[in-house]
């Protein structure tokens, strides 16, 4: 595997592990406790994998040779109730 392709990897996950985790965090701050009472506002990559589109998708992608690589975590779970700052919503 070239080292191009190992960088490309890295980037994914570092990108949607962090992407996640700004979600939860942006949940948290509204006020909804949710995904840290879940462990879900974690740097640990394992938290974050959903097998489908975090392993079988993005592997399939690079072996086959596609000129892109896309893939996803699992949602952060929130519960739009629990906010407590209802001025801007969900658009945080």
């Amino acid at each position: 595997m070239d080292p191009l392709m190992i960088a490309m990897i890295v980037a994914l996950v570092l990108s949607v592990v962090m992407h996640e985790m700004a979600h939860g965090y942006a949940a948290n701050w509204l006020g909804d406790p949710t995904a840290r009472l879940q462990g879900r506002l974690s740097a640990n990559p394992l938290v974050h994998i959903d097998p489908l589109m975090s392993v079988i998708l993005p592997g399939l992608l690079i072996l086959s040779g596609a000129p892109f690589v896309f893939g996803a975590a699992k949602p952060v779970p929130y519960n739009p109730y629990n906010f407590t700052n209802q001025t801007w919503g969900e658009a945080i």
